[in-house]
């Protein structure tokens, strides 16, 4: 496998470890218990942020993964980039309450789209291989 589709994924591992040390953070600054998910805005900014990075890259890693194996591994690299950079842009707007996260999630979205694509395509061309 092509090691820039691992470097993606330990550089994905490290956003969610980082928006994980950010809600422990943001517990700590605003006092808020476990297991405790609400009080502070700026808490549960944190933690929205947490919760929807897991949720995306639930969808992003195998996604990543399934389109470098049957299509140009270069290609899913690139793409991983694209969803890191929106899913980066993304958190940081989301952390601060005057940030519009909406293109940082639109550029993940449209990234993690084209890897689902690329995927599909190679699966499909696997099949009619056969």
């Amino acid at each position: 496998m092509h090691p820039l589709i691992a470097l993606v994924t330990i550089l994905t591992v490290l956003l969610m470890f980082s928006t994980a040390f950010m809600v422990g953070r943001a517990r700590g600054k605003y006092g808020i218990k476990a297991p405790a998910t609400s009080g502070h805005e700026g808490f549960e900014r944190a933690f929205r942020v947490q919760m929807n990075t897991q949720e995306s890259a639930l969808m992003f890693l195998p996604a990543l993964w399934a389109a470098a194996a049957f299509g140009a591994a270069w290609l899913s690299a690139a793409f991983g980039a694209v969803w890191l950079v929106g899913r980066i842009w993304y958190a940081v707007a989301y952390a601060n309450p005057a940030g519009n996260r909406g293109p940082g999630f639109v550029i993940g979205m449209i990234a993690l789209l084209g890897l689902i694509l690329q995927a599909a395509w190679g699966i499909a061309w696997t099949f009619v291989l056969a």
